[in-house]
């Protein structure tokens, strides 16, 4: 027995409950409790009496009830220096909180409730009122809890290892929410403990603050069950995708408090409105989970199940999101499982080994990031990272995760250079492990949570990602269309004298925009790190920076693709974004400003009514060039179909500064056609060249169509014209 204390004394004793707690031995019930700095300790029994109990060995105490061999409830009143006295129940006393299905299906890698188990989760366990507390750290030679309830002493609190799980647990009653902790873990090479953050915390202090807080789950009451309802029955790519990516914490400002970022609760009303009038179907949020620098944006995440408290309580945020879905608006996450941030605090080196990364920094390391890469070849590291996709969704009611970074995660060579990375088993850059991972994580979204979508951010040439695994594909609902994107702001970021030697820029991506689910993202990455505002990459003076933008706009909408654009795009922000500082918002009390804004909810509007622009947005028959090749004069025309009956849209683009009149486009069908937009017309901040609302075609066949009209096309403007 004394080698067995020596071991609860020096805190590395994988199994405490064994020794500490209350024990039948023999005709007697003995029950031991580790208190270091304690004067005195009595056991109180919950049948009445008081039984003081004798110092065995360095703070080690006990007291043995002969005759007596049922095991009973009890209390443990202790006393300290000073006749400081606390009375508490035995955490030692209480069984396991998590079961040997929980354990195998861990292990295993499949218990996709794994948030359910690990962390902690304030419960009524054996009769008593406390907190579970539960983390994965294998190769530790001990955990303990510490926080707020126990001064910070590892000492008093020593977990037990569930098994060869690598899991430790321990309940502490009385412990309730709103507690601060963290796990303190000694390392098997010796040397002072680490203090780690729970991975499994539902929420931590304001950063720089770095504990965990323990947090109910169940608090919150939902009021957007129809909002689920009708999700689940959805066919995604049939359906209009508008979707308003934002920075929380630059999208407005409390000026007048300091210049604060808004909070969760104040962010609800005013984005909800905004949304609901620009006619957007989703609002996108760059990374709300914690992270310890604001700076990274949200990408280098340190909590992975806890929302920033930056802005607010957990349920705050599930308040923005309820008050979203009730306005019909849906929410997206960016969603972070490439890699993660080396704080020490965090996840890196998380039991003194590389527990949730690689070891070889080859394969560990992400270069650019200065980040490590998570194993996604270990099981628990892929079930940590498919629980918590379905966390977000089940728990925030998440409509759709984007997942950042996807091609870092793909190839094993990704930002490196020779030497630098290990082939895979076939001598081959694919990350086999990875690619699992992610076909996994879109399998587990698609079967437990339908009409979610997963969006892939994936910049190379990769195939079929977006096309369901059981079909060779990784398994995503769709790919962000970044050659679109690079191509479409390189053709507009020329003066019109040169966009001839471009034209292409705008065609090229035809080729390949069935091949997959595509999203058109003019995303945050485009308007930072000097690259300049979308408004201020427009060439040409004022009026023509305006009017290009809102060219780029028109086209965008109108092209195959779902839309995706980021803040402050939408009334022409002309500074790069900052992630410092609110939006210009005062730029709207400028007609020109407000005419981009005003042109962008139209097109929201139009593009949401108009089944030709989205419901066949991945097939070629949704699509039909008109004039493909006019680039001496800078114009474009295509026709958009529907899968229904819909009427037909027809996109004209005049990209050269001067107007044209007469110019005849072939259009498929004769008779009149409404114009349903026209990016020039005077409540734009436009001259107001156009057609009177509405052109008419005659049997004349151009462009390889039986009708054609002579249309005024605008300077800089782009025309959609709708079939009556």
């Amino acid at each position: 027995m004394d080698s067995e204390l020596d071991r609860i004394i020096a805190l590395r004793h994988h199994e405490p409950h064994s020794v500490l707690g209350i024990h039948p031995e023999a005709d007697a019930v003995v029950i031991r409790t580790f208190r270091p700095d304690a004067v005195k300790i009595d056991v109180v029994p919950d049948f009445g009496g008081r039984i003081p109990m004798q110092h065995r060995k360095g703070g080690v105490f006990e007291a043995r009830l002969n005759g007596r061999t049922e095991v009973f409830g009890y209390l443990l009143e202790v006393t300290y220096a000073g006749n400081q006295v606390f009375t508490l129940r035995d955490p030692y006393s209480f069984l396991p909180t998590l079961g040997d299905l929980d354990l195998y299906f861990a292990g295993e890698g499949r218990h996709e409730r794994l948030w359910e188990r690990m962390g902690a989760h304030p419960l009524h366990h054996g009769g008593t009122s406390g907190t579970s507390f539960a983390v994965w750290a294998p190769t530790a030679a001990g955990v303990s809890v510490v926080g707020d309830f126990n001064g910070w002493d590892g000492r008093l609190h020593a977990m037990r290892a569930l098994g060869g799980s690598g899991i430790w647990e321990l309940f502490i009653p009385e412990v309730g929410e709103g507690a601060r902790y963290k796990f303190e873990l000694r390392l098997q090479r010796g040397g002072p403990p680490m203090l780690k953050a729970d991975p499994f915390a539902f929420r931590t202090e304001v950063p720089p603050a770095t504990a965990s807080v323990v947090h109910d789950l169940q608090h919150f009451r939902w009021t957007d069950d129809a909002w689920l309802e009708a999700r689940a029955g959805q066919d995604t790519h049939r359906r209009p995708l508008s979707i308003y990516e934002l920075h929380f914490a630059s999208w407005r400002r409390v000026v007048e408090d300091g210049d604060r970022p808004l909070t969760y609760r104040e962010m609800a009303p005013a984005l909800a409105d905004y949304a609901e009038q620009m006619g957007y179907t989703h609002v996108e949020f760059m990374p709300l989970a914690e992270h310890p620098f604001g700076g990274s944006w949200g990408y280098q995440v340190g909590g992975y199940y806890a929302p920033t408290a930056r802005f607010g309580h957990p349920d705050d945020l599930r308040f923005l999101v309820n008050t979203l879905h009730e306005r019909g608006i849906g929410v997206i996450l960016d969603w972070v499982p490439g890699h993660f941030p080396r704080d020490a605090h965090a996840l890196g080196r998380f039991d003194g080994t590389a527990l949730y990364e690689h070891e070889d920094p080859r394969q560990g390391t992400q270069p650019d990031w200065g980040t490590y890469v998570f194993n996604f070849g270990r099981n628990e590291v892929r079930n940590f990272l498919i629980a918590n996709a379905l966390f977000w969704i089940d728990e925030y009611h998440a409509d759709g995760l984007r997942v950042d970074a996807v091609a870092s995660m793909l190839y094993l060579d990704y930002s490196r250079r020779h030497g630098e990375w290990i082939p895979n088993r076939w001598g081959g850059r694919e990350n086999e492990e990875a690619i699992h991972f992610l076909r996994e994580v879109n399998d587990a979204v698609r079967r437990k949570a339908p009409g979610v979508l997963m969006v892939a951010e994936e910049s190379t040439a990769w195939p079929r990602v977006s096309q369901p695994t059981h079909e060779g594909g990784l398994g995503f609902h769709y790919k962000w269309n970044m050659g679109w994107m690079h191509d479409t702001l390189l053709y507009f970021g020329k003066d019109p004298v040169h966009r001839k030697f471009h034209h292409n820029n705008l065609t090229f991506g035809l080729l390949y925009a069935f091949s997959e689910h595509f999203v058109l993202p003019l995303s945050h990455d485009e308007v930072v790190h000097g690259k300049g505002s979308l408004y201020g990459r427009m060439p040409g003076d004022a009026w023509q920076k305006r009017a290009n933008l809102r060219a780029l706009f028109a086209w965008m909408w109108a092209h195959p693709g779902k839309k995706l654009l980021f803040m402050g795009g939408d009334f022409g922000q002309e500074a790069e974004w900052s992630n410092d500082g609110s939006l210009d918002w005062h730029l709207l009390e400028d007609p020109g400003h407000q005419g981009i804004l005003t042109l962008v909810a139209d097109l929201n509007h139009h593009y949401r009514a108009q089944p030709a622009l989205f419901d066949a947005d991945s097939e070629p028959f949704g699509f039909q060039w008109l004039q493909p090749d006019s680039a001496d004069v800078n114009v474009f025309a295509f026709a958009r179909r529907s899968r229904s009956e819909g009427p037909m849209i027809v996109c004209v683009a005049n990209l050269s500064p001067v107007p044209r009149e007469g110019y005849r486009v072939g259009l498929p069908r004769p008779g009149r056609w409404v114009e349903l937009v026209n990016t020039d017309a005077t409540a734009y901040g436009g001259s107001g060249v156009g057609n009177a609302g509405e052109a008419h075609a005659e049997l004349m066949g151009w462009d390889g169509q039986p009708a054609s009209a002579a249309l005024r096309l605008p300077p800089l403007g782009v025309l959609w014209l709708k079939h009556d």
